[in-house]
């Protein structure tokens, strides 16, 4: 896990190695144990490492091979590296690290692009060929690693962190009328291939680009997810299913327990995250480490669910940790936690993420945690309601959405209403082939979205800002797979991830199971008073949000007037929404 950056010169100039310093110096969070740059022609990378597969200096960063003629720079981890390594070894090739970085170079140079398609894991890399001088960056399937970049006529530059790339001193940020439009109506999810900055982009997940040495750009997709049974699949009963899905599960556990270092749970005290602590205690039954996190309650909403995180832990003997958070502290962490935003992100569950890693960072360097299964198994409220749907796209927006078009009209000053992007995104997303059932289809769209550009971004950017390698279970291309193929009755029914469930009660306390739905607790953002709300107010009416004029006064004075009235569909704070932009964007001086 660490932090990469690059610069791909086409203009016969060398790479701008005050760039490179800059963007390592930014991502120093992510990597905070060594540094390294390689340059060499016209190409320039660095490297921010945190030690977590191999702690030896053999496996330092950039790496590259005189004899094979290849660069690599890499964030991620390879799960089968060890696999991969056996059958490279069998082609001959000879190895003197004992990490993963060295099995993706030497599977790149043994397989080309085809090697993307064999690397079970999270990753973001470029990869340079200094006899033809192409590179290649690619993403993993699921988009857990972030991969950033910004190319004109003279170069490419790419980075695991876009303000990286935003601040750039030939750079000028412009605000993207369209990712504003999805900021706003979308949840703030911004699909790739847009940020919110016009001319700053994001690899896709699943994907790969390739630049020749004069700038020309191919791109690929080595990754698509089908839907729907496969045959042999219609004579598979629910407790088939489960069984399987149990026996995936318990392999994307133990695949994510493979490190130098101890590999802890971040325990919420659901479903997911507990059925996590039962896997892992199968594997590592001499015990390991525990991790949850709790709020002050606020107008009488509670801020932990420790009662549930104790049960876990209490039954399967971890080493647990109960972290706490006074009001004062999470305010003062607070502009902390929108630093280490690589892109605006509204969700309440950002500052408990931030804190939590800083926390966390203290006792241990790897940890497991459960963010994908409610995408990947139906389990939110707006799947039931989608089971039979006429018009599932009107029924997802309604659910979703955090406003109408007519009211995002109302929300941005005249020069920045554009037509009704998000909702033509997701339509269209709807209406490809390949999901038939309405639940699947926003599965779909929630899978390889909606789950990229929030819950798994911002794991991503709140751990890493501690240097803390955060891995995903539910998200292993493999269990992905096959429960796209789990009829969706047997993911809804009973409020949602029943199938889940099911396979669960094989492992951890029914009084988990069976406990109300909840979600990751910060009241305080859910009720913007005191101190937040001041913030807010202020980011709203500073000198440089007036000149850059995104919102509507008279919208902004509304929301003012009674803030907790004005949630949306997802238990967010409109103005929050408004005023995590400015706050954003001020804080990291764009």
């Amino acid at each position: 896990m660490c932090g990469i950056c690059g610069e791909i010169r086409f203009d016969n100039h060398s790479p701008d190695l005050n760039f490179i310093r800059h963007a390592n110096d930014i991502q120093t969070p992510r990597g905070p144990d060594a540094e390294g740059v390689f340059v060499q022609n016209n190409i320039a990378f660095g490297h921010r490492r945190l030690k977590i597969m191999d702690l030896s200096d053999a496996s330092q960063q950039p790496l590259y091979d005189p004899a094979l003629g290849l660069a690599l720079v890499f964030n991620g981890a390879i799960y089968n590296h060890r696999e991969l390594r056996t059958e490279l070894e069998g082609r001959g090739y000879t190895f003197y690290s004992d990490g993963d970085t060295e099995v993706v170079l030497k599977a790149y140079h043994a397989w080309g692009k085809d090697c993307l398609t064999r690397f079970n894991g999270m990753f973001a890399l470029a990869v340079w060929e200094r006899d033809s001088g192409k590179t290649m960056l690619a993403r993993d399937r699921l988009g857990i690693k972030p991969l950033y970049f910004q190319h004109d006529a003279k170069a490419l530059r790419f980075s695991s962190f876009m303000p990286a790339l935003a601040k750039a001193s030939d750079f000028n940020a412009r605000i993207n009328p369209k990712a504003l439009n999805m900021y706003l109506n979308f949840h703030s999810v911004t699909p790739a291939p847009d940020t919110i900055f016009e001319g700053i982009y994001k690899v896709q997940p699943g994907t790969w680009m390739e630049l020749d040495k004069t700038g020309n750009i191919n791109t690929g997709s080595y990754w698509s997810l089908a839907f729907g049974m496969q045959p042999g699949d219609e004579t598979l009963t629910a407790d088939d299913w489960r069984d399987r899905l149990l026996e995936a599960l318990f392999a994307s556990v133990r695949r994510r327990n493979n490190a130098a270092v101890e590999v802890g749970v971040l325990l919420s005290g659901g479903v997911d995250s507990s059925l996590l602590v039962g896997l892992l205690a199968e594997v590592v039954p001499d015990g390991f480490q525990t991790f949850s996190i709790g709020f002050e309650a606020v107008g009488g909403e509670e801020g932990d669910e420790f009662h549930y995180s104790d049960i876990i832990a209490n039954h399967f003997s971890t080493r647990h940790h109960k972290i706490q958070i006074a009001s004062d502290r999470m305010f003062s962490a607070l502009p902390k936690a929108i630093d280490a935003m690589s892109e605006p992100m509204v969700s309440h569950d950002c500052v408990a993420f931030y804190l939590l890693s800083q926390e966390v960072s203290k006792y241990c360097r790897v940890v497991q945690s459960g963010q994908g299964a409610d995408e990947v198994f139906g389990g939110y409220h707006w799947y039931p309601p989608l089971v039979g749907a006429q018009d599932p796209y009107a029924c997802y927006r309604e659910a979703f959405f955090d406003r109408s078009y007519e009211e995002y009209k109302q929300t941005v000053q005249p020069r920045w209403i554009a037509p009704d992007y998000a909702g033509e995104f997701v339509k269209q997303h709807f209406l490809r082939p390949g999901a038939n059932d309405p639940v699947d289809k926003a599965l779909r769209l929630d899978m390889s979205v909606m789950l990229v550009d929030d819950p798994v971004k911002r794991v991503d950017n709140m751990t890493m800002s501690a240097g803390l390698e955060a891995r995903v279970p539910f998200l292993d291309h493999e269990l992905v797979e096959l429960a796209a193929r789990i009829p969706s009755p047997l993911k809804v029914r009973d409020e949602g991830k029943w199938i889940l469930k099911e396979a669960a009660r094989r492992v951890i306390p029914s009084q988990v199971i069976d406990r109300p739905k909840g979600y990751f607790p910060v009241p305080a953002l859910k009720y913007l008073r005191g101190t937040i709300l001041e913030w807010v107010k202020e980011a709203l009416s500073t000198q440089c949000a007036r000149e850059r004029g995104l919102f509507d006064q008279a919208y902004v004075d509304n929301l003012l007037l009674s803030p907790d009235m004005h949630i949306t569909p997802l238990r967010g704070s409109k103005l929050w929404q408004l005023g995590l932009l400015e706050l954003w964007l001020q804080r990291h001086n764009l």
